[in-house]
């Protein structure tokens, strides 16, 4: 299994391989790179060379326990993976949290990225009631209080759906997890800034698509993204999904990412002639502060927090 140094992490990510255009998928919070499974062979036939990516605190990545990082963070170990297969410029993409990290990489190393596909996510910070909900959550998941009822309230809203069939191999790993190993991750999630304001910065083709069950990544939040990121054309819905349509259905989703990578292939292919791709040289930063702050508690639904 490959693996890339990556600042103080080890980075473990999956290569089809292929020698077509990249497309890199980045996963949610408690997920892995193997969410993206069932579209891998799609997305081979059609020449297209996925590599998917464990995040922090997930997976097989490793990083110092305990160690403080940002989606900032994330998206320089993506570009250290592209780094490791000397791939120039790919497709970047993420769900829920890795689209957090994919806007990053797209913001900070604009000349790597052909194409940004975000799915189930948002571009904005947490609310109060949100970081409200986070606190309390996350405290119950470090504690010592039994897993089983909250993977049972996580598992419809991560994933969606009403069939236990389709959270099964999740909710087995988060059962026999290592409850702590969240703790920076949950941080990061927490601490998130906006990004609304700078995605007018982004100008390559994008795909933006949610559940029409999501609860999560909603309509307003998907529009928000379609109306500051002018290479997209509307918000893609995928009927009887929530937020874990990448997951439940491949069938839909694969076509659409096809379709971004051919499309974000082609207008380079028209840039090109038109002699207007030029390389940046600025030096990306990849620091971003912490932006929790205090509040008391706030009772809000599950269903209305994303991670």
């Amino acid at each position: 299994m490959p693996y890339v140094q990556s600042g103080t992490a080890t980075v473990h990510f999956r290569t089809s391989a292929l020698p077509g255009p990249t497309l890199v998928l980045a996963h949610g919070f408690l997920m892995d790179e193997s969410m993206f499974e069932p579209m891998r062979k799609p997305l081979a036939d059609a020449g297209i060379n996925l590599v998917t990516v464990d995040a922090r605190g997930h997976g097989r990545t490793r990083a110092p326990l305990g160690e403080r990082f940002s989606y900032w963070d994330l998206a320089a170990d993506m570009l250290a993976v592209l780094d490791s297969m000397n791939i120039e410029r790919a497709v970047i993409g993420g769900m829920s949290q890795g689209g957090f990290a994919a806007m990053r990489l797209a913001l900070a190393a604009p000349h790597r990225v052909r194409g940004l596909a975000l799915m189930s996510t948002e571009a904005g910070d947490c609310s109060p009631a949100e970081l409200a909900w986070y606190r309390v959550f996350f405290e119950r998941w470090h504690s010592d209080e039994p897993i089983a009822p909250l993977i049972a309230e996580l598992a419809p809203q991560l994933i969606g759906g009403h069939d236990p069939r389709a959270w099964r191999e999740w909710t087995v790993r988060w059962n026999d997890s290592d409850r702590s190993a969240l703790r920076a991750a949950a941080q990061c999630l927490m601490d998130r800034r906006s990004l609304t304001h700078r995605l007018a910065e982004i100008t390559v083709p994008a795909l933006v698509l949610r559940g029409s069950h999501d609860g999560t990544s909603t309509a307003q939040k998907s529009e928000a993204m379609v109306a500051g990121l002018s290479g997209a054309d509307g918000v893609v819905t995928i009927p009887g999904a929530g937020h874990g349509a990448t997951w439940t259905h491949p069938e839909l989703v694969a076509p659409l990412l096809i379709r971004l990578v051919e499309r974000a292939v082609h207008e380079e292919r028209v840039a090109k002639t038109r002699g207007i791709v030029r390389t940046i040289e600025t030096a990306p930063t990849w620091t971003e502060s912490a932006a929790a702050s205090a509040g008391s508690p706030v009772a809000i639904s599950p269903t209305a927090v994303a991670i």
